[in-house]
């Protein structure tokens, strides 16, 4: 995969996955950039987390959205 302008060794990836409580399986992937990368790019680990803005989105997107 391309991660420009990332090497492969600056990016993490990581799947968990298993069976839930309701017995189906379920999977998250989680991307994890080093520190010292996104300072190159004018961002840096302090910074908040994105949020969505206002309008919302559609209530169809569930709590995903909010």
């Amino acid at each position: 995969m391309d991660w420009y302008p990332f090497a492969g060794e600056d990016v993490r990836i990581d799947l968990i996955c298993g069976v839930g409580a309701d017995g189906h399986w379920h999977g998250t992937v989680a991307v994890r950039f080093r520190a010292e990368v996104l300072r190159r790019l004018g961002l840096h680990p302090d910074q908040p987390t994105s949020a969505p803005a206002d309008p919302l989105p559609p209530k169809w997107w569930g709590p995903w959205g909010r």
